[in-house]
């Protein structure tokens, strides 16, 4: 059967085309109360259904925020994802979601897309790349994300801004103190800890993992100790493992009198995870054989054992913020300054049981 039509919704209220899509779509014109409820009444018996594009044209919004993360299945995302599900819910706007293979080159097609669909707001959550082999790429999602902010647009993005797009009115950033945070973790280990450190790190260029990375081995030099030595790998669960799995080896042939165990930081909590997983699959133990700890605490460590250290971040609370940043009034705020106002993120160094005694 086919779908009813607006024109057939108008003939059996005895109304114009025009006035019916005034009810139906939501134009701020609309007619007489007594007219309105002919025309939805007649739309409700033909089982008609609301042309969204209509709708957008009319109201000026399509009610739609794209929400652009680097992999939902990562429970740091998924919790980021959950605070813009709930400052949507409070604006009365609905999430479009695009996973990426977190790239710049995955992000520009998917602002293209929500572009092309004409979201009220883009919000993005994912670390810039400063890799040579992305510049292209920065240059092409930075342009795009340019043309849609031109043409009205709102931008918001979690931690560092968007590679060469200028400060202008709709884009607004909301920055994680990752180097902060993670320099007061270094200093929190290194005051219990006197073996070695070793970092495990995304890969070189990643500037959320670089950040982490300079902050920690900041709070080592603040605290009189040797740098760590930094392995980078996949900036995920299994790159956790891989280099989890390259230092059992080295913690199995160490000698008798090896000393004190090293401390191992994760650059993300899933590293952390497959980190712990390497070491036990060759007989090892935390923090027995070595210690570690990881940054974000993420939903999952509650059913982790053992209880991992790591730095806490509000994660629900930066979905919620940079949403409702991003949505707030353009005009309101001076463009040159593209932060979200009033709003700052802090973080929390938990130790717990995977350090403990380091």
């Amino acid at each position: 059967m086919a779908a009813s039509t607006l024109a057939e919704v108008a003939k059996l209220a005895g109304v114009s085309p025009a006035t019916a899509s005034r009810v139906l779509n939501g134009s701020a014109r609309t007619p007489g109360a007594g007219i309105a409820e002919r025309v939805r009444q007649a739309a409700e018996s033909l089982g008609y259904v609301a042309n969204a594009q209509a709708q957008a044209l009319a109201k000026s919004s399509t009610g739609l925020i794209g929400l652009i993360v680097h992999d939902i299945a990562d429970p740091y995302f998924s919790a980021i994802a959950q605070g813009v599900q709930s400052a949507a819910r409070q604006e009365r706007r609905m999430v479009l979601l695009a996973t990426t293979d977190g790239t710049p080159a995955g992000e520009k097609e998917a602002a293209a897309a929500f572009a092309a669909r004409r979201a009220d707001a883009i919000v993005i959550a994912g670390s810039r790349s400063t890799r040579a082999e992305d510049s292209a790429a920065n240059s092409e999602l930075a342009a795009e994300l340019e043309r849609y902010c031109r043409n009205g647009g709102r931008l918001g993005v979690v931690g560092q801004g968007i590679i060469g797009l200028p400060d202008m009115a709709g884009y607004r950033t909301l920055p994680v103190p990752n180097e902060e945070l993670a320099r007061e973790l270094a200093a929190a280990l290194a005051a219990t800890h006197e073996g070695p450190f070793v970092v495990v790190a995304g890969p070189d260029g990643l500037a959320t993992s670089d950040e982490r990375v300079r902050g920690f081995q900041d709070g080592l030099a603040g605290a009189g100790r040797p740098a760590a030595e930094v392995l980078h790998t996949a900036f995920s669960r299994n790159g956790g493992f891989d280099a989890g799995t390259q230092l059992a080896a080295r913690l199995a042939s160490r000698p008798t009198d090896r000393g004190e165990p090293p401390c191992i930081f994760a650059g993300n909590d899933v590293m952390a995870i497959g980190i712990v997983a390497a070491l036990r699959k060759q007989g090892l133990s935390v923090p027995g054989d070595a210690a570690v700890a990881g940054f974000d605490d993420i939903e999952w460590l509650r059913d982790f054992r053992p209880e991992l250290s790591t730095v806490g971040l509000p994660l629900d609370d930066i979905g919620r913020q940079v949403t409702l940043g991003a949505l707030a009034d353009p005009s309101a705020a001076n463009p040159a300054a593209s932060g979200i106002t009033g709003t700052e993120i802090t973080g929390t160094v938990r130790l717990r049981r995977s350090t403990e005694g380091a």
